[in-house]
């Protein structure tokens, strides 16, 4: 920090009239020890959380946070920036250059520099209590979700599959209860238990140990939600914002959260309504099978399984025979060579952070180097939980060719002893490899030349497409026959698509409203919960169906960028949606012309243009408001 404060005055003090050259390529060339040993440090606190790395990581996130408060109020880099953004339609920069000074500027405004002393000060004391009250949040989350554990007995396991008893028996065993087997909080463990066990009562159990957590308790994240919403709101206003939601969605490709709940809500009704069609589809099945009671969120899971396996003949658990995170990952890694040309070569001679982290040197089909990837996919207690791709380098080339590191985290519920190429995944699962496998495509195969531009540095609502995008392949049955899914399977697997659909809109399109709500009333600092509350009572959410993300735990907004944003994962599906039909259209998934394109268009230019930009010059219009419906199978019809 000490160093980059240095750069950042030598920028700022000197005597030349500011210019791109001077003011802003200098800033990106600025940080660059910082930026290494910061990258660094989040990836261990991230998945090798331990007590040392906890005690520590507050103080560090504020200090951080302090660090670019500092630079982001520094009066005469700020006035350097201006001058260069008013002249820069005069000054010969190409599209990329204009791009990036606006963007500097507008991050800048963004961060207060042009507020009053005193509220600048105030400016900052918001942004180092945000950022430490984020940590304490994930830190909660994390230590709630490592304290429970469900503890069952040989004749507690009805409806398991092998894959999930060998998990649970492993994690057991290395905990000392030879014999007896251990369900987590997990999110994986969770939904395949509330998925395949035949026991109501311990479906209640866990879904209420999971959807509890952080709620009331020594870990209550409720006081740190409703400081959390204050501090957001009282910043936007001090930058002249009507509240958090305005300042979050500005620089979005929604530009303001009306539009944002517009296309929420496009999806909310439709999906209310299937979703009540399934629910007294599963009540009846339920009434048939004499269970005598009414449809709850814990069984909605374990009752739809059964439709699938009856009327589809889906069966969830012989999928998962067949996927096994191995021959995953080296799918993905095929799928990325017939599309992209890419070549993935094992490093054991790389060392990473824990003996469950791969290497893999990255190269494209004229054999050159095109980056490193990492892979961290079993889940461990140190792990915060989830998955998600960050980056250690990003690409850039402003002087010289620097090439990307990126990697790739998840929480499978690893076969005993901890084996990547034994755990067996379910196909949502699988899913979740491709998503993050498509944001490691982003960083990887980015060319551009100022870092900020990099990668997967674009707008929150167009981050997710890459990786939805991704997920098409996994599904689709030239990969599964690789894995040996019978044909039949893989044709349950797709008639079965349209399936669950209401739930899983409901399931997520509630949160991403709720999360648009808690930001925009000014009410929901004080009493978040109630607020929530009435919300969801305003939209008519289905008592059968909970939240995806119970607040008190849902890190994304609270530890994570998504803040007013949760709704990105519906923008980003349905840019997602209309780019696949392209690939649908051709007839052909591997279309080896349109694969280019895609790079070209959408992975390789970062955020060196408007991200609308880059999806028009992909898919020659704007996009399709009715793709995601069709995606989704919501037409009416």
């Amino acid at each position: 920090m000490a160093r980059h404060r240095a750069e950042i005055a030598a920028i700022a003090d000197q005597s030349a009239a500011p210019d791109f050259d001077n003011t802003i390529a200098a800033l990106e060339r600025s940080g660059e020890a910082l930026a290494r040993v910061r990258r660094l440090f989040w990836i261990l606190s991230s998945t090798q959380a331990t007590p040392d790395m906890r005690a520590i990581e507050g103080d560090i996130s504020a200090r951080l946070s302090a660090h670019s408060t500092r630079i982001g109020h520094d009066d005469r880099l700020a006035a350097r920036i201006a001058a260069v953004h008013a002249g820069r339609h005069d000054a010969g920069l190409n599209d990329a250059q204009v791009r990036l000074v606006e963007t500097t500027h507008a991050g800048f405004l963004r961060g207060g520099s042009t507020l009053e002393p005193a509220q600048k000060a105030r400016f900052a004391e918001i942004d180092a209590r945000l950022a430490a009250l984020a940590v304490q949040f994930g830190h909660n989350v994390m230590a709630a979700t490592g304290a429970w554990i469900l503890d069952l007995g040989p004749d507690d396991l009805a409806g398991l599959p092998p894959a999930l008893r060998a998990a649970a028996a492993g994690r057991a065993t290395a905990s000392g209860a030879q014999g007896r087997y251990h369900v987590t909080l997990d999110r994986t463990d969770y939904e395949s238990f509330l998925t395949f066990s035949a026991r109501r009562d311990l479906r209640e159990r866990l879904w209420r140990a999971f959807t509890d957590r952080c709620d009331g308790d020594v870990h209550d994240n409720w006081p740190i939600i409703g400081e959390t919403l204050a501090l957001r709101r009282e910043r936007a206003t001090l930058l002249g914002y009507g509240d958090h939601a305005h300042y979050a969605l500005e620089d979005s490709m929604a530009k303001t959260p009306d539009a944002a709940h517009a296309l929420l809500m496009q999806l909310w009704e439709p999906g209310k309504r299937r979703a009540a069609e399934e629910a007294v589809e599963l009540q009846a099945l339920v009434d048939r099978e004499g269970g005598g009671f009414a449809l709850a969120p814990w069984d909605w899971r374990y009752y739809a399984e059964k439709v699938r396996q009856s009327r589809y003949a889906l069966d969830g658990a012989a999928v998962a025979q067949h996927l096994r995170l191995g021959a995953v990952r080296q799918a993905a890694f095929d799928t990325a060579a017939r599309l992209y040309g890419l070549r993935f070569i094992r490093r054991a001679d790389i060392a990473g952070y824990h003996p469950d982290v791969s290497a893999w040197e990255v190269k494209n089909e004229e054999d050159a180097p095109v980056g490193l990837l990492f892979t961290d996919y079993l889940a461990r207690p140190e792990k915060h939980g989830g998955a998600w791709m960050g980056s250690l380098r990003v690409q850039e080339n402003m002087d010289g060719d620097v090439r990307p590191i990126v990697y790739l985290v998840a929480n499978f519920a690893a076969a005993p002893p901890p084996d990547t190429a034994a755990t067996r995944l379910s196909i949502d699962e699988a899913r979740t490899l491709f998503h993050e496998f498509g944001h490691a495509l982003h960083g990887l195969l980015s060319r551009v030349t100022y870092p900020s531009q990099s990668g997967t540095a674009v707008a929150r609502d167009f981050v997710e497409f890459p990786s939805k995008f991704m997920e098409n392949w996994i599904v689709s049955r030239e990969v599964l026959s690789g894995f040996g899914v019978p044909d039949a399977l893989i044709a349950a697997i797709h008639e079965a698509d349209a399936y669950g659909q209401g739930f899983a809109t409901v399931e997520l399109i509630s949160c991403a409203l709720v999360d648009l709500a808690i930001h925009r009333v000014p009410e929901a600092a004080a009493d978040p919960r109630a607020v929530i509350d009435a919300e969801l009572g305003r939209l008519g959410m289905p008592r059968e169906i909970g939240l995806r993300h119970c607040f008190p735990c849902f890190t994304h907004i609270f530890d994570g960028g998504y803040a007013s944003a949760y709704y990105s994962y519906a923008w980003s599906e349905a840019l997602d949606a209309d780019a696949f039909e392209a690939f649908l259209e051709s007839g052909d998934i591997f279309d080896a012309a349109l694969a280019r394109r895609f790079q070209r268009e959408i992975l390789e230019p970062g955020d060196s243009r408007d991200p609308m930009a880059s999806f028009q010059a992909f898919r020659g219009r704007d996009p399709d408001p009715e793709a995601l419906m069709r995606a989704r199978h919501l037409l009416p019809g």
